[in-house]
């Protein structure tokens, strides 16, 4: 098991989750954070932590996509292992619907 981001960081970008990890396994993207799989210990931390719960267990249904995509885009972005400020408008994008087909970016965050 490992954890993974979700589409609700989409847009939110909360960072509580970079600064408990103990492994140091996020990677920064333009708008949204992603778990490296293979780093992963699995020890839970994060996923409480996150404002927008978007972090979960890859064993719930319907996640094989997001395992995939958080593996595929930590191999490209940078590491992340500070907190920075969430976007400012995080919170009305907080629960929205459909943000990874209008909102996805795979562009590369600044990382630390």
């Amino acid at each position: 098991m490992t954890y993974v981001v979700t589409d609700n960081c989409i847009k939110c970008k909360y960072m509580d989750c970079v600064e408990v990890c103990p492994v140091d396994c996020f990677y920064e993207g333009e708008n949204m954070l992603v778990i490296q799989p293979d780093e992963c210990i699995d020890c839970g931390v994060c996923e409480p932590e996150c404002p927008a719960e978007a972090i979960k267990p890859d064993t719930e249904p319907g996640l094989e996509s997001w395992l995939k995509l958080n593996a595929d885009m930590a191999k490209s972005w940078p590491n992340i292992t500070q907190k920075k400020a969430a976007p400012a408008d995080a919170k009305e994008w907080d629960g929205k619907s459909g943000k990874f087909e209008a909102h996805f970016s795979a562009n590369p965050g600044s990382g630390d």
